[in-house]
């Protein structure tokens, strides 16, 4: 009887056991069926809740981690479905779906190899899975882009790097590190808005990852925000102290700032020696900062325009706006140097590409100088036939045009070739022009002031040069040259 009780007591615990399992499981598949129903519906937030509960009637069931995984990938929240699809095939080790869906959040979050041992693992259990095969060949291509974005970089074909890191971002949409990489081959290439996107992007989601406050402060180095710059390095160096980029970047940067201050303050002191030595050594520091480079090449030009080194200050301008074209203060100074050098054609070109993007009065003015002198630079510089400064007095021209006009009169060469007696006719003629302008208070003003001559009915080619020898010297009588043999003149006075 003893016997009989115990039995009874042992049979009589372990029904309500068996029957309480049943309905855990039995309800634990209802919130499965009712996650799948939000599932097809494409309502991922409340089949996660229904798959949670699930789970939390039945832990040990490999198929609701799965379930739960497929939905946290469709919330983009890779990093738990992951955790979840790991915990799917380590309840079991033939679940084909934990194994895909393993691969699936290595993949998507930068790590090919991973994900390339997830879907072996899943082809070994079935190897006609077409899912399976096809995940494999991304998860190669994405190792592939991998290795060929890395030697690019090393040969700075930034562009390159930024197609492949875009090709695997479409297997991987969450690795932050393709997405850095990518920002800073933008970066390098001068596409700053779209680098700190990017960044930007990876801050918000994680606002103390190192490599993104990098790049953030990479974009405002290269934008010659240098102050900013230095705060964001200084700040992804304290979230990775060891973060050598960043390190080698800040230490740039204050060098780049500090080295430009120093010249500019030089060059306000007028010490242009020493301004031009800093600017140059500045210039030293960092050859992939184009802004501040730009800047500090249009500040070496000015100086040696200072220096009266105009031909190098046009190199330099030149240089600045190789590394910026958008440039104007650059195109300004290498303007004004092409016209104290009378490159006029050079400074009109300048100016107008200034006036093309900054339409004021002022650079409208510059240009119409500009063309102005180019106007004159293509007329006879009488100033220059005569021998004499543009601010020549009256007496200095009348001198000027007596010397002139004796030195090249066709009677002192007659007994030269017919060659050289022409040429000296022609100087003997473009002097009397000269002389006759510059002689006239009125047509000197026209001419000074790029006027068109001829509107005074003034027409040059008709122009008697010896009438106006005579009437400088007094007519007939007044003054001749007469021969004493072949080559030999006296001068004659009445």
């Amino acid at each position: 009887m003893a016997a009989a009780a115990e039995c009874d007591v042992v049979m009589a615990a372990a029904e309500p056991e068996l029957l309480e399992d049943e309905d855990v499981k039995r309800e634990a598949e209802t919130f499965k069926e009712q996650g799948n129903a939000y599932y097809a519906k494409r309502d991922y937030n409340e089949a996660y809740n229904y798959y949670t509960k699930a789970i939390d009637m039945c832990p040990k069931n490999a198929s609701y981690y799965g379930n739960r995984a497929a939905t946290l990938i469709m919330l983009g929240r890779f990093r738990e479905a992951l955790g979840d699809a790991q915990q799917s095939v380590r309840l079991d080790d033939s679940f084909v779906r934990g194994h895909l869906r393993e691969g699936k959040c290595h993949l998507s979050l930068g790590n090919a190899m991973a994900a390339c041992r997830s879907f072996q693992r899943a082809l070994e259990l079935d190897h006609k899975n077409a899912q399976a095969q096809q995940e494999f060949k991304n998860a190669n291509a994405v190792m592939e882009y991998e290795k060929i974005a890395e030697t690019d970089f090393e040969k700075r074909d930034f562009r390159k790097v930024v197609f492949c890191m875009d090709r695997a971002l479409e297997f991987a949409p969450a690795c932050h590190r393709f997405k850095i990489l990518k920002a800073e081959c933008l970066a390098m290439l001068g596409r700053y808005p779209e680098a700190q996107s990017v960044a930007s992007d990876i801050l918000r989601m994680d606002s103390t990852n190192a490599d993104a406050l990098y790049v953030r402060g990479l974009c405002l180095y290269y934008e010659d925000c240098i102050e900013k710059a230095v705060q964001f390095f200084v700040q992804a160096l304290r979230m990775a102290p060891d973060h050598e980029k960043a390190c080698v970047a800040c230490r740039n940067a204050k060098a780049l700032k500090a080295k430009k201050e120093d010249g500019n303050k030089a060059f306000k002191e007028g010490n242009y020696k020493l301004a031009y030595e800093l600017y140059t050594e500045a210039l030293g520091i960092d050859p992939n900062n184009i802004k501040t480079n730009a800047k500090l090449y249009c500040n070496r030009g000015t100086v040696n325009s200072k220096l009266r080194k105009l031909d190098d200050a046009i190199e330099d301008c030149t240089q600045a706006v190789k590394l910026d074209d958008s440039y104007i203060k650059a195109y300004l100074r290498r303007a004004q140097c092409y016209m104290d050098t009378e490159q006029y054609e050079e400074a009109v070109r300048d100016y107008e590409k200034v006036y093309q993007t900054e339409k004021t009065k002022e650079h409208k003015q510059l240009l119409k100088n500009a063309q102005l002198e180019l106007k004159k630079s293509k007329r006879k510089d009488y100033y220059k036939i005569l021998g004499v400064d543009k601010n020549a007095s009256e007496d200095e021209i009348k001198k000027a045009y007596r010397k002139r006009a004796l030195m090249h009169h066709p009677d002192r060469h007659s007994g030269a070739s017919a060659e050289v007696q022409k040429e000296e006719e022609k100087k003997f003629k473009e002097v009397g022009e000269a002389f006759t302008i510059l002689s006239d208070p009125k047509k000197k003003t026209r001419y000074d002031s790029g006027q068109d001559l001829d509107e005074e009915g003034m027409n040059m080619g008709d122009f008697d040069a010896n009438n106006i020898f005579k009437a400088f010297f007094g007519g007939p009588g007044g003054f001749s040259f007469e021969a004493s043999g072949p080559g030999n003149f006296f001068f004659q006075f009445g």
